[in-house]
C-alpha cells in the first residue's frame, strides 16, 4: 500500500468520499431502498432489547470507542511513535483521527439527521446521527494501525494477528452502534466511507514513511571519483518476498547514487562467507548485508581489513549488532542508513578454541547458560513469536549448573572462581536490550567479560536488579572483567556460543579483539 503511486491511493481515498457524499444525498431525500435498509436496525435493537446480558457487554464497547477512548489510544500511539523517531508516521496518526473528528461533526451539523427513535433509552442520545462518529474514528484509527503496523512490522504472522483483532474491534464498534439503537446502518456505513476515505487520502498528505535521513545531513566528503558499485549479500529465508525486497533495494540504490545491486544469496552451506568474497572480488563499493547476526558475522569477518563498508539491514531475531549501533529494525530504514550513512571502524573478535576451528564475532561468546539458552531454543516457536522463544528456554534452563572457570586476561595471572554462565562482549545490550555489560563500546579495542553466579533461584531477582541499574559493583553474584585478550577454561565440557549461534561444547574459548577492523555504515 505505501509503495503504490500517489495516485492510486489519492483516487481510492476520494471514491470513497464520493460514495459518502452520494449515501449523505440519500439519507436527505429518503431513498426508499435506504429505509428499507434502515429499518432493519429496529429488529437489531429489539432483538438486544431481549439479550440482557448483552446489553452491559455493548455499553462497555461504547464507552471505550467513544470520544475520551479514541483520543487516549490515539495519543499513546502518536507518542510512542514519536519516541522511536517515526515521527512522520506519528503525525499521520494525529492528521487522520483528527481530521475524522472535525468533518465527523461537519457532516453532522451540515445533514442534521435525528436518532433512530428506537435507540436504548439508557444515557439516551440527542446529537445527530449521520454519519456514526464512532464507526467513522475507529475506522480511522483502525486505518492508520494496519498501515503501521505493515509499515514497521516484519513479521507476517504479527501483521496477520493485528488485522485480525483491529478488524473484531472495529466489527464490535459498527455492531454495537447499531444493536444499541444509536444509529441507522446508514449511518455506520457513512463512518465506515469516512474514516477510510480520510486515511486513505492523509497518505498523500502526510506520507509516513520515513525520508532519508541523507536529506537532514551534510553532504559526505569525497576523496575522488567512485564507481559506487553496490553488492548485497541476501538471506532469502529472512524476507517474506525475495522480490519485493530486491525492488525495493534496487529504487532506493538507484535514487541514492548507486548502480543496480549484484546479487549474492546465502545458501544453508554457506551463510555469507563465499558470498562476501564475491561481492568483493567483483569490485563493490559498498556490501548490504540482510541477515540475522549469523549472516551479518560472516560477511563482516570476511571484509574485515579489505576497506569495503558493511551495510547492515536487520532482518533476524535478536539483531543485536543492529541494535547497539543504533540502526533501524525497519527495513527500509535501515537500507537507507545502508545507502546514505557514514563509516564507522568498529572491533572484530578472533575466537578459538578446543575442537573450534578459527572464527570470529562481532556481538558476543558464551559459554554455560546462555548457550544453553540458546541451544534450547524451539525452531519452530522462534519462527512465530520471534524473541520470546528465548525467554521460554531461558526459563527451561534457568539453573544450569554452575562451573568451575578458569579466565586469563591480557595473559596474566588466571583467576579461578565458579560461574553458571560466562559472557564476552563487544557490545553492551544483549538480548531484550538488556545492559549486561554497560562499559562496553563495539570501537574501544577491549572486550568486556561478565561472570554470572546466582546461587539459589531467587538469587537470579537481585542479579537482575544490578544489571539493570548498571551497578558495576563486582562480587561472587556478578564479577567483571575487561582486556584485550581473554581466554576461558572450564573444568567440564560446556555448552559454547558464538553471537547467538551454538558451537560445539568444549572446555576452552580464546578471544583476542581486533581493533577497528570492520567498516559498519551507521547514522549520520
Amino acid at each position: 500500500m505505501l509503495d503504490r503511486p500517489r495516485s492510486l491511493q489519492l483516487s481510492a481515498g476520494l471514491a470513497c468520499l464520493l460514495l459518502l457524499g452520494l449515501l449523505a444525498l440519500g439519507v436527505l431525500q429518503a431513498w426508499d431502498w435506504l429505509a428499507a435498509v434502515d429499518d432493519a436496525g429496529s429488529r437489531a435493537a429489539a432483538w438486544t432489547a431481549d439479550q440482557p446480558w448483552l446489553r452491559q457487554p455493548l455499553h462497555v464497547v461504547e464507552l471505550a470507542f467513544g470520544t475520551i477512548g479514541i483520543t487516549v489510544l490515539t495519543t499513546a500511539l502518536a507518542v510512542s511513535l514519536w519516541v522511536k523517531g517515526h515521527r512522520r508516521a506519528a503525525v499521520y496518526a494525529v492528521l487522520v483521527v483528527g481530521a475524522t473528528a472535525l468533518a465527523t461533526t461537519g457532516l453532522k451539523l451540515l445533514v442534521g439527521r435525528e436518532r433512530p427513535p428506537w435507540q436504548d433509552p439508557e444515557l439516551l442520545l440527542l446529537s445527530k446521527a449521520f454519519p456514526s462518529g464512532h464507526a467513522s474514528s475507529i475506522t480511522a484509527l483502525g486505518t492508520v494501525a494496519l498501515v503501521l503496523v505493515w509499515m514497521l512490522v516484519r513479521r507476517g504472522g504479527i501483521r496477520r494477528l493485528t488485522a485480525v483483532l483491529v478488524a473484531l474491534a472495529v466489527l464490535a464498534v459498527y455492531a454495537d452502534r447499531v444493536l444499541l439503537g444509536r444509529h441507522y446502518p446508514s449511518d455506520v456505513a457513512g463512518g465506515l466511507l469516512l474514516g477510510l476515505g480520510l486515511a486513505l487520502v492523509g497518505l498523500v498528505v502526510q506520507d509516513p514513511l520515513p525520508r532519508s535521513h541523507a536529506r537532514r545531513s551534510e553532504p559526505l566528503p569525497v576523496a575522488g571519483p567512485t564507481t559506487r558499485d553496490l553488492a548485497v549479500v541476501l538471506n532469502p529465508s529472512k524476507v517474506e518476498d525475495e522480490q519485493a525486497f530486491r525492488t525495493l533495494v534496487t529504487s532506493m540504490a538507484v535514487a541514492a547514487g548507486w548502480s543496480e545491486p549484484q546479487w549474492f544469496l546465502t545458501t544453508p552451506e554457506d551463510s555469507g562467507t563465499g558470498q562476501a568474497e564475491a561481492a568483493a572480488v567483483a569490485g563493490a563499493d559498498l556490501v548490504v548485508v540482510c541477515g540475522g547476526d549469523g549472516t551479518v558475522r560472516e560477511v563482516c569477518a570476511e571484509l574485515a581489513g579489505t576497506g569495503v563498508p558493511v551495510g547492515i539491514i536487520p532482518a533476524g531475531t535478536g539483531n543485536l549488532l543492529a541494535r547497539n549501533l543504533a540502526l533501524p529494525l525497519y527495513i527500509r530504514a535501515a537500507v537507507d542508513i545502508a545507502l546514505t550513512g557514514q563509516d564507522q571502524a568498529v572491533d572484530l573478535v578472533e575466537v578459538s578454541g578446543d575442537d573450534l576451528e578459527k572464527t570470529h564475532f562481532m556481538v558476543m561468546a558464551g559459554m554455560g547458560f546462555d548457550a544453553a539458552i540458546m541451544e534450547g531454543v524451539n525452531d519452530s516457536i522462534k519462527a512465530r513469536v520471534g524473541w520470546l522463544a528465548y525467554v521460554l528456554s531461558g526459563l527451561k534452563t534457568l539453573m544450569y549448573p554452575a562451573v568451575k572457570v578458569r579466565i586469563t586476561v591480557d595473559g596474566g595471572e588466571p583467576v579461578e572462581t565458579r560461574a553458571r554462565t560466562i559472557v564476552v562482549g563487544n557490545v553492551g545490550h544483549l538480548q531484550a536490550g538488556m545492559p549486561l555489560l554497560p562499559d562496553a563500546r563495539i570501537d574501544d579495542g577491549l572486550l568486556d567479560v561478565v561472570l554470572l553466579h546466582p546461587r539459589r533461584f531467587l538469587s537470579w531477582i537481585p542479579l537482575a536488579v544490578r544489571v539493570l541499574l548498571r551497578r558495576r559493583r563486582v562480587d561472587d553474584l556478578v564479577n567483571r572483567m575487561t582486556g584485550r585478550s581473554v581466554v576461558i577454561r572450564t573444568d567440564v565440557e560446556t555448552p559454547r556460543q558464538l553471537d547467538g549461534d551454538v558451537i560445539a561444547p568444549g572446555h576452552e574459548l580464546r578471544m583476542e579483539c581486533l581493533h577497528g577492523r570492520v567498516l559498519v555504515r551507521v547514522p549520520r
